[in-house]
């Protein structure tokens, strides 16, 4: 350790090491190991023993360069938990953390990462007061509450594992995020500290999330805005992709928007997923142009009449020439977003 020569070459022994020198606080050393194990190649296993050593190792100024590294193969790895669900389940809590900790994250949506949490730790501890203060002190931080769905967050406000307090908290705050962000999309955001809480930055998920207000007066209503972005946009195109919004409930139907190439256009629908019986709603289309006002413009307003269920029913709601969607000073971007919006009112 004071010679300047290290013989070890495989990763348990150049770590033994690695753990004498910070014992001895031989900072030297600690960092030519830590930079020796980046160099070797890692594993699933290889990663889980760095991230599972003491705080004071993983804090120090010489270990940080193999911690990032090691967080970022692990986020890697398992970026698509659906892929690796059972493997995930028995990892132990620093594995965990990891994963869900990271923007890359692959999944339907957010609803995903809440399930799994859950699942994970009713999986590992069998007492819900241990199962409430692992999830309260190491899990809860690293939930996106904003982008979970309605009918989640009504479940977050009664789910045992979760402090009451904590829970009213964040759907008090996502539900205000979901309303206030069409309109000012950065609010949120700037107050946020670097690198300490991500719960409002949006991951890859596969279902694009929604923003949704409702009302109950003068008739039950309901504004569902949809944002995409410009890459996201150009790849319905050149890879025929569908894209498609989280479900929503309204008037006890269930509703996505579906955005996909429509011949040479781009276009937009309204799916009605299952029709419960007879109902009969109004839908307005509207969308943002970054000329003159970036406000909502009005396309069109429609009614629709059901008497008759059906599995599956879509409302074309608009087509746009692809051409002039994605041409480069586009008037339907604004901050690379294409922003929608779908208004239902209840008229029964």
């Amino acid at each position: 350790m004071y010679s300047n020569k290290l013989e070890a070459t495989t990763a348990p022994a150049v770590l033994d090491v690695l753990m004498v020198a910070d014992k001895f606080d031989v900072v030297s050393c600690m960092r030519y190991c830590s930079r020796l194990l980046r160099n070797l190649t890692m594993t699933p296993e290889s990663v889980l023993v760095y991230l599972d050593l003491p705080s004071t190792v993983l804090m120090a100024e010489a270990f940080k360069p193999l911690t990032i590294a090691a967080k970022q193969f692990y986020a890697v790895h398992f970026k698509d938990i659906t892929k690796f669900r059972d493997e995930i389940l028995s990892l132990p809590l620093a594995g965990v953390e990891v994963i869900i900790a990271s923007d890359d994250l692959q999944v339907m949506s957010e609803n995903t990462v809440y399930g799994f949490v859950l699942q994970w730790a009713r999986a590992q501890y069998s007492k819900r007061v241990d199962r409430r203060k692992i999830i309260m002190t190491r899990l809860a931080k690293f939930i996106r509450y904003p982008y979970l769905t309605h009918r989640i967050l009504t479940h977050l406000l009664t789910c045992k594992e979760f402090d009451p307090k904590f829970a009213q908290k964040v759907v008090a705050e996502a539900i205000s995020f979901k309303a206030e962000v069409p309109y000012k999309p950065q609010t949120y955001i700037r107050d946020e500290k670097p690198n300490l809480d991500r719960r409002f930055v949006e991951r890859a998920y596969t279902y694009r999330p929604i923003k949704m207000v409702e009302f109950q007066q003068p008739r039950p209503r309901c504004v569902v805005y949809l944002e995409l972005k410009r890459d996201l946009c150009a790849s319905l195109f050149t890879s025929g992709v569908v894209v498609c919004s989280v479900p929503f409930n309204f008037g006890g139907q269930l509703f996505y928007l579906k955005a996909q190439r429509y011949m040479d256009d781009f276009g937009l629908f309204l799916v009605i997923v299952e029709e419960a019986g007879a109902f009969v709603f109004d839908y307005e289309f509207a969308m943002r142009y970054s000329k003159p006002t970036q406000e909502f413009v009005s396309k069109f307003k429609r009614s629709y009449r059901c008497t008759v269920g059906k599995a599956v029913w879509s409302l074309f709601l608009f087509a746009i020439p692809w051409t002039h969607v994605i041409e480069e000073d586009s008037v339907y971007f604004i901050d690379d977003f294409y922003h929608l919006r779908v208004e239902l009112t209840d008229m029964l």
